[in-house]
C-alpha cells in the first residue's frame, strides 16, 4: 500500500522528490518533466487560454505529504507563494494522522442556475405559472446538454423565489443542476439561456441575467478529525486553539484572517489542479456570511469526552475534473493524476481535509510560539535572495536574520557586505 506519510521529504533534492511522486502517483517522465518545469506552457497553448496573451507567470508548486483521507494516503500538490504554507498542512496532516486521518464526505456535485425576470404584475402569480412548467423547464435545458444527462447529470429541480428589491420585485428561477465531475459553469449558463425566452413567454416579464451562482449550498464538501491532546502539545495548548476560535466566530476582523487562512491551503490545490479559486474564493465566505446570517469560521473546533481536539469543515467546492484548465493545462493534469482522484466529489474531500489541517496548523501556531516563526524562516531566505545573496550566502544572511529577529532589507544588506568583507579577508 503506497503511503504519504514521508518523514524529511523537504530535506531530500529535488531528483529524489521526484522519483517519490512519480512512484506514488504511477507518473511517466514527460508528467514528471512537466511538474518540475518552471515554463510547462508553450506560448502557443497560453494563448488559446486567455486574451492578449504575453507569457506565463509560474507559481511554486509544492506537494503536501501525510496525508490519510478515508483511509486512503494522498501526495497533495498545491500551488502558492506564500511561504509555510505547504509545510503548515503536512504538519496538520500528520498530526491528524495518528487518530486516523480526515473523514470527508460531499452532497453532490450540484449547482444552482439563476434566471432573473423583471417587469412582472403579478409575481406570484409568474412564480405558479413557471413552476406549472416544470416538465417543460427540464426537457428544454437537459436538451442542451445530452452528454452531461447520458452520465446521470443534468437538470434535476426548479426552485421559483419572488425577491424583493430597490428596483421592485423579481421572479428568479433556479435550475438545480447535476453536474457530475464538470465545475459546471459552461452547461449551467447555456441552459440557462436557453429557458430565459420561454419564462418571457409564459409570464410576460423580461429576463435580464442568466449566470451560473458561486454561492453553491448543493455542492458542498465536508471533513473531519481528531487531533490527539497529547500530540497537539497538551491541555493549555487545547485551550488556547478554542480560546483562539472563539474570538474568530465572535469577531468578523478576526475571522477574516482565519478563515483566509483556511483558503491558503484550499486555493493552493484548486489552483493546481487547474480549477477556478476564484470561484471558490467567493462561495467560501459567501458561505461563511449566509448560513447563520453573519460572517463565521468555515470550521468548527471542539473538545471531546477524551480531552482531544475535534476539527470540522464545511464548505462549497465547485470544482471539477473535465473542462476548463484541468483538461488541457500540462501541470494541472499531471498534478491530478498524482493525487489519484476519480470523481469530482473525491476532490472536493481532499481539498476539504487540506482546508482544515491548514486551519489547524495556524490555530496551533497561534496558540503556541506565533504565527510568525514558521513565516519568518522562508521569508528570510526570500530577503536574503533579494538583496543578492548567492548560494549558501542565502541560508547564511537568513540565519542571522531570523536569530536576531530582524528580518529586514536594509539588514540583510549590511550581514551580505560583512560576510563577503570576511571572506576577502
Amino acid at each position: 500500500m503506497k503511503s504519504s506519510d514521508l518523514s524529511g521529504f523537504y530535506r531530500k533534492g529535488a531528483e529524489d522528490r521526484w522519483q517519490i511522486i512519480r512512484e506514488f502517483g504511477d507518473l511517466t517522465d514527460a508528467e514528471i518533466a512537466t511538474i518540475g518545469a518552471t515554463g510547462a506552457l508553450a506560448f502557443d497553448q497560453v494563448d488559446r487560454m486567455i486574451e492578449n496573451v504575453v507569457g506565463t507567470m509560474p507559481l511554486p508548486l509544492g506537494v503536501a505529504v501525510n496525508f490519510r483521507i478515508n483511509g486512503r494516503d494522498y501526495l497533495i500538490p498545491m500551488a502558492i507563494e506564500e511561504p509555510s504554507v505547504v509545510a503548515a498542512a503536512s504538519n496538520g496532516a500528520k498530526m491528524a494522522r495518528a487518530k486516523g486521518g480526515f473523514a470527508a464526505s460531499t452532497s453532490g456535485p450540484v449547482m444552482i442556475g439563476q434566471i432573473q425576470l423583471v417587469g412582472v404584475p403579478d409575481p406570484h402569480g409568474a412564480r405558479m405559472t413557471i413552476l406549472a412548467h416544470k416538465d417543460d423547464i427540464v426537457r428544454i435545458a437537459n436538451e442542451k446538454d445530452p452528454v452531461l444527462v447520458k452520465y446521470g447529470g443534468g437538470v434535476k429541480d426548479v426552485e421559483v423565489r419572488v425577491l424583493s428589491t430597490a428596483r421592485g420585485p423579481m421572479v428568479v428561477t433556479h435550475l438545480i443542476v447535476d453536474c457530475r465531475d464538470a465545475m459546471g459553469a459552461n452547461a449551467v449558463n447555456t441552459m440557462a439561456e436557453a429557458i430565459a425566452p420561454h419564462l418571457e413567454e409564459w409570464t410576460g416579464g423580461r429576463v435580464y441575467l442568466r449566470i451560473i451562482s458561486n454561492l453553491a449550498v448543493r455542492r458542498l464538501a465536508r471533513a473531519r478529525a481528531v487531533f490527539d491532546k497529547l500530540s497537539v502539545g497538551g491541555e493549555e495548548v487545547v485551550d488556547g486553539i478554542l480560546q483562539a476560535y472563539a474570538f474568530a466566530e465572535a469577531d468578523p476582523f478576526r475571522c477574516a484572517t482565519h478563515n483566509k487562512g483556511i483558503m491558503n491551503g484550499v486555493d493552493a490545490v484548486v489552483v493546481a489542479t487547474g480549477n477556478d479559486w476564484r470561484a471558490i474564493e467567493a462561495g467560501a465566505h459567501a458561505y461563511a456570511a449566509w448560513k447563520s446570517g453573519g460572517y463565521r469560521s468555515l470550521t468548527t473546533w471542539e473538545r471531546n469526552a477524551d480531552g482531544d481536539l475535534v476539527g470540522t469543515i464545511e464548505l462549497p467546492l465547485a470544482v471539477g475534473l473535465v473542462g476548463g484548465a484541468t483538461a488541457v493545462h500540462p501541470t494541472a493534469k499531471a498534478n491530478v493524476k498524482l493525487l489519484g482522484v476519480k470523481t469530482a466529489q473525491e476532490l472536493a474531500e481532499v481539498i476539504a481535509s487540506v482546508g482544515l489541517a491548514q486551519n489547524f496548523a495556524a490555530l496551533r501556531a497561534l496558540a503556541t510560539e506565533g504565527i510568525q516563526r514558521g513565516h519568518m524562516s522562508l521569508h528570510a531566505r526570500n530577503i536574503a535572495a533579494t538583496v543578492g545573496a548567492i548560494g549558501d550566502e542565502v541560508d547564511k544572511v537568513a540565519e542571522v536574520l531570523v536569530r536576531d529577529r530582524r528580518v529586514r532589507m536594509d539588514y540583510a544588506s549590511e550581514i551580505l557586505a560583512k560576510l563577503r568583507g570576511q571572506k576577502k579577508v
